[in-house]
Formats: structure tokens, C-alpha cells, sequence
């Protein structure tokens, strides 16, 4: 069973009613065509190969002896603490399949969620690190020449590392072999550990790499007010360049501490230490010592005119990564993280021009070997290869053709992918192929046509391969690459005219959930209580605000942070409700299904040897335990059946699905500035 605590509280639950009155398992996603494509080898991993995720038998074994689960549902103590667990993984696993699904930053934004929550213990404190990236590029990236999104591009990384893991023995067998770990792969027990310990750290490296792009932006910014113009970059022009780097990099004398006893020697900042890691790992594979990777590190910043006027963003995701890890109490440093950290160090233009010199003759070295660092590796190569469906900022990028989604095949421990351009823009692309047809006839007399990126996959140089080839080396993952053309869905990314830079999904979840609390109630306070339910419950929170603009868009209504002129609303009708409620209870029902809950209300009928005054909480606490509720709705039913037993509720709960929505009115205005206006 892969949710093995869900399957051991069914049993319990039937040794003491007598029947079988779950919870079910949560069933798994299968693609019949193809069940080694992005989303099922993906979904597997978690569903399958990640069983146990952050069990904790001390506790399992606290609860057997008092008599008292600790595990938190909608409230603190009403499941096993295994049983919470296996509810994470699956919150997760859900959460990645609606990124997959739709690509869009709000699913993303979910499975960042997901994943400090599980692994580092609370969103709120890191929140700022994951939102600063996305509100930085959706302000100020179109002011660029060249920039497309990061945020949504990170997630779609972590999810390809996972479905090679999943798919690709000779990988799984090198990243066991790195870090030690039994490579039997009949020993379930222990391939299950290490995919939960590559799960954990591959995040790490795969969803913060990017990060540090809030300070190559605004160096970037600078530059492109002179490249409009079309002149050279940074030369004979002002540019920017970071001082007082040491207030970021100089380690905390408790850090000192803690990596002299981890390493064994001294280290002042967080550059000496990522300088030691990174020449550990290649400096003689490559042939550098650790004084060069120091001085190149500690160049990165400062100097950027010695780099061809580049800023390396990878520099600032690693030191602001350290920062957010040494500061955590849950978590104590270790060399993983460590790892983690230096691989992202390296992925951007570190290990391409200082290390390897890909596109030096002279100096070129050979393509990196998995065995070296399993987590460098894995990254740079997902980087390259996620390069679909990333919304363009910058100036030129806008104009430039890019694919718009793609196709993976991960059999044979090989990777075959299809990536698919617009095909609106046939017109362009038949021009570019005609005019390199030309070109091949004599290509002395003149350049060779591009149309990035679709001309890097097309062209008979195959650069998109190649420069990933010249990177890595792929002989443990063969890569087949095609483009191809189709029509573009654009109706799955649920755009609406609802929209606000500055709209916070984690503040307005944490002010919605705490609805019923005076006004004068402060944040603080408001977060505590959010944080008293579990991350399934969190999610549904989030997931209602995220929807909160579908269901604006119906009744003809939209919010935003400018001012306009149109009819602002300040309630919201029965006439509203009646439009927007069947579609949360809709949400609410779809939600509940994927997360294995089914219809019953035996935890209102059940007889209880308890007294009475005790029977309603453990009701309550029954209710999680067996994953069932008299509202709910079994199999797949349609949108019109939903909507048939939404009309047949009780007037209290049929008020669930919109009342709240009033509160948020006041809500929006408390946090973000927002007003709704209605556009009839």
C-alpha cells in the first residue's frame, strides 16, 4: 500500500466498529499510452516511491504508550502523526498534478508550499524568499531586454528531476552510490529512504535556483537602457556592481561552529565554504585549486565587468539559501544541504565559463559525469531542458518563438521529447526554414539564420542537444529531441481580468481562515490559527482565495489594486450566490475526492462507549480518522450533478460556500488595497 499509515488507521478503525469504514488509498494517477510521460512518472515517484516520508517511530511509539494520537487535522490530536505525513505526501502529489495540468504560477506557487511545509516546518517564516522572485519578474522583468519566467520554470525542474529519478536506474544507482545509500532496489525499506532523501534535497536545489534573480534584475535593468538602442553590453557604459557582499557571506560565529565540526577546518564566509565544496567535487577532475574557485566566487559580485558585464544570479541563490537554512531551528546544516547549495551555485554561468569553458576550444573540458555531483548534474540538465511554456518579460523575449508545452518519454532510462511551438506562428517558422534552405546553398556569403529556440531544435547543428551534451554528459540519459507544432490551449491557464501585483495568496488564506475573529485581531494571531490546522487544510484555504477571481469572472466582477472606473462592489448579493457558490462547492467536492475523502456520516451514528460530554469531539476527531463526510460525494460526478446537490443542502450549508466571500471584501481592502468592481 502506498499510504501506509492511511491503510494502518483502516485497520484499526475496522478492529473497533467491526467494518470497514476506511480511510480508502488514494488512487494513482496512470496514463494507459504512456506510463513513463512527465505527469505519471512524476506522480508515481511520490505516490509509490516516496512511502514513510517523514515517519517518525519515536512518536509512533509516544502514541502507544499514552493512548493519544499526535498527529493535526482540522484540529491538533485527531490522527496518528504517520497518518498526517501521508495526508503531506499526497497534498503534495496533488499539488504537483495541478502544476503539470496548468503551468500556472498559483499551482506552483502550491507545490513551494507543500514542500516547506514537509521539509522545513513553516511557510510563513520562508515566504518571503518564494514570493520576492515572482512579484520582482512580474514588476520589473518587462523593463529587460532578454527575461522569462523563473518561478513556474523551478517548479517544472523539480518535477522533470523527479520523473529521471523515477525512470532512470543508471541515475538512481549513481546518487545512491554518492551518498552511500543501499542501491538494492528489491529492498523497498531502503529505496523508499533514499527517494525521500533525494526528494528532499532535490527540491532544495531544484525549487530555490533561481532565487537569486532579484539581484541580477535590477544590474540587468541598467543595462538594457542602453542595449535598446542596440549598442554593446556594459562596455564605455555605467553598470552595476555589489558592495558590502561580507554582511551576507560572513558566517555567524554558531554557524563556525557548527561546519568546523562537519568539515574539520575553519571557514569565514559562505563563499570559503561553497569554494571548499565545489573543489572537492571537481577541482581535479577540471584541474582548479580551491584559492582560483575562491577568487572567482568572490569576483562574482563585485566585478562583473570581468565576467562580460553579466550578473550571476546562481551566486546570489546559494548565499541566500545558506542564510535561510542557517537561520532555521528545525533543521541543523549538513553536507546535503551543503550539496544542495553548491549545485546551485554552479548551474548558471559558474561551472560553464570557469570550470569547463564549453564554448572554448582551447580551454574546453570534457562534459560533466554524474558521479561527480549527482545534484549539479540533474540540475543542469533540467534547466536546459525546461524551456516550454515560460511567459516572456523582456522586450525581445516577447518577439522570440519559444515552445509553448512539451511531451517526455523517460523509457529505456533515455529521454525523448517533443517540444511544440505555437501554431499560429507558422508563418514565421516557414519563413526562417526557406530562408536556411537558402542558406545551406552557400553559407560562406552570409550568417546563419536563427529563430531561437525553434531554429536550435530544427537546424541540422541540433544546438538545443549539443550545448546540453557539451554540459553534461548524457551517455546515462540519451537525449532524442523534436519540435513540432500544434494549436495552443490557452483556456488551461484559467486567466481572468482579476489581477494584483501585490496579492499575497499566504495573507489573504491566513485572514480568510480566521474570518470569524474580531477585527482588531493581529496578524500574528490571525497566523497562529491558520497554522493550528494541518497543510491539507491550509491548502484548502489557499485554494478558495486562488479561485476567488473564477468566481469574480462569473458574476461579471473582477478585483484589482488600481483605481477605475467602474461600479465598486461592497456585498455581495443571493443573486451572486447563486452564480458562485455551486462552483465552490464544486471546488470543495473535486478537492475532497482527490484527497481519498468519501460520502458517509457514520461518525454522527456510530455508538460511542464514551460520556457525553466527550462524544462530540471525538466525533469530530472520527470524522478525520475514516476520511468520510455527509457532504461530500462519491465517483466523478459532473458539474450539473454537483450542482444539483449543492441546491439540495440545507440553507446553513449551501451559506458555507458564499458567505465567506463577504468577509472577504473587508478583507482585501485590510491587506492588499484591493477593490472589487463590477462590470456591468
Amino acid at each position: 500500500m502506498a499510504y501506509t499509515a492511511l491503510e494502518q488507521m483502516r485497520k484499526v478503525n475496522k478492529e473497533r466498529f467491526g467494518r470497514d469504514l476506511g480511510p480508502k488509498q488514494p488512487p494513482l494517477y496512470i496514463n494507459r499510452h504512456n506510463r513513463n510521460d512527465l505527469k505519471s512518472a512524476v506522480l508515481r515517484f511520490i505516490h509509490n516511491s516516496c512511502e514513510g516520508l517523514c515517519f517518525d517511530d519515536k512518536k509512533t511509539e509516544e502514541e502507544r504508550d499514552t493512548g493519544k494520537y499526535l498527529g493535526k487535522s482540522l484540529k491538533p490530536n485527531q490522527i496518528p502523526y504517520n497518518m498526517e505525513m501521508d495526508l503531506n505526501r499526497l497534498c503534495l502529489e496533488k499539488a504537483l498534478e495541478r502544476f503539470i495540468d496548468s503551468g500556472v504560477a498559483e499551482d506552483a506557487y502550491a507545490v513551494y508550499y507543500c514542500y516547506l511545509e514537509i521539509f522545513f516546518g513553516e511557510y510563513g517564516r520562508s515566504k518571503k524568499m518564494v514570493e520576492l522572485l515572482s512579484e520582482y519578474e512580474a514588476n520589473g522583468s518587462s523593463l529587460l531586454m532578454k527575461h522569462r519566467d523563473h518561478y513556474s520554470h523551478s517548479v517544472y525542474v523539480f518535477a522533470l528531476g523527479l520523473a529521471i529519478y523515477e525512470t532512470n536506474e543508471k541515475y538512481r544507482k549513481a546518487f545512491k552510490e554518492f551518498y552511500h545509500l543501499n542501491a538494492n532496489e528489491n529492498n523497498k525499506e531502503e529505496s523508499c529512504k533514499a527517494a525521500s532523501l533525494f526528494l528532499e534535497y532535490w527540491g532544495l536545489t531544484s525549487l530555490f535556483h533561481d532565487i537569486g534573480y532579484p539581484f541580477e534584475l535590477p544590474f540587468e535593468q541598467v543595462l538594457s537602457y542602453y542595449e535598446v538602442n542596440n549598442e554593446n553590453r556594459g562596455e564605455k557604459k555605467p553598470f552595476l556592481a555589489f558592495h558590502g557582499i561580507e554582511t551576507v557571506t560572513k558566517l555567524q560565529e554558531k554557524d563556525k561552529k557548527e561546519l568546523e565540526d562537519l568539515y574539520h577546518r575553519p571557514f569565514r564566509t559562505s563563499n570559503e565554504l561553497l569554494a571548499y565544496d565545489v573543489t572537492q567535487k571537481l577541482g581535479r577532475a577540471f584541474g582548479f585549486t580551491e584559492e582560483y574557485m575562491l577568487d572567482v566566487i568572490n569576483r562574482k559580485p563585485t566585478k562583473p565587468e570581468e565576467f562580460g558585464y553579466f550578473m550571476d544570479h546562481a551566486f546570489f541563490s546559494a548565499t541566500r539559501l545558506y542564510r535561510e537554512i542557517a537561520g532555521l531551528e528545525t533543521k541543523k546544516l549538513n553536507k546535503m544541504h551543503v550539496d544542495a547549495l553548491s549545485a546551485i551555485l554552479l548551474h548558471n554561468s559558474l561551472y560553464k565559463f570557469k570550470i569547463s569553458f564549453y564554448k572554448d576550444d582551447e580551454k574546453k573540458k570534457e562534459p560533466l559525469w554524474v558521479e561527480l555531483h549527482p545534484l549539479a548534474y540533474l540540475l543542469m540538465l533540467c534547466d536546459e531542458l525546461q524551456c516550454w511554456d515560460r511567459t516572456a518579460y523582456g522586450r525581445n523575449s516577447r518577439k522570440e518563438l519559444h515552445p509553448m508545452a512539451a511531451d517526455f518519454d523517460f523509457s529505456y532510462n533515455s529521454i525523448s521529447a517533443v517540444y511544440y511551438y505555437d501554431e499560429e506562428e507558422r508563418e514565421k517558422i516557414e519563413e526562417f526554414e526557406e530562408e536556411y534552405e537558402e542558406w545551406e546553398k552557400n553559407p560562406k556569403t552570409k550568417k546563419e539564420p536563427r529563430l531561437k529556440a525553434y531554429s536550435d531544435m530544427a537546424g541540422k547543428k541540433q544546438r538545443f542537444t549539443t550545448d546540453i551534451e557539451k554540459i553534461v554528459n548524457t551517455s546515462i540519459i540519451p537525449l532524442t529531441i523534436h519540435p513540432s507544432m500544434c494549436k495552443v490551449n490557452r483556456k488551461k491557464k484559467h486567466t481572468y481580468l482579476s489581477g494584483s501585483n501585490f496579492l499575497h495568496l499566504y495573507d489573504f488564506a491566513v485572514a480568510l481562515h480566521g474570518r470569524s475573529m474580531p477585527k482588531e485581531t493581529k496578524t500574528e494571531e490571525l497566523e497562529k490559527k491558520f497554522r493550528s490546522v494541518s497543510l491539507e487544510y491550509q491548502l484548502s484555504t489557499l485554494n478558495r482565495a486562488r479561485d476567488f477571481g473564477r468566481y469574480l469572472d462569473a458574476i461579471r466582477c473582477f478585483y484589482t489594486d488600481k483605481p477605475v472606473d467602474y461600479e465598486m462592489v461592497t456585498e455581495f448579493t443571493p443573486r451572486d450566490a447563486a452564480e458562485f457558490a455551486p462552483m465552490e462547492h464544486e471546488r470543495w467536492i473535486r478537492e475532497h475526492h482527490a484527497m481519498g475523502w468519501r460520502y458517509g456520516n457514520d461518525y454522527e451514528t456510530l455508538t460511542l462507549d464514551l460520556p457525553e460530554e466527550l462524544q462530540a469531539a471525538e466525533r469530530k476527531a472520527l470524522r478525520e480518522q475514516m476520511r468520510i463526510h455527509k457532504l461530500a460525494m462519491d465517483g466523478n460526478p459532473s458539474s450539473q450533478q454537483i450542482r444539483r446537490h449543492y441546491l439540495g443542502l440545507s440553507p446553513e450549508d449551501q451559506d458555507k460556500d458564499w458567505k465567506p466571500f463577504n468577509k472577504m471584501l473587508e478583507l482585501l481592502k485590510k491587506f492588499d488595497g484591493l477593490r472589487i468592481y463590477r462590470m456591468d
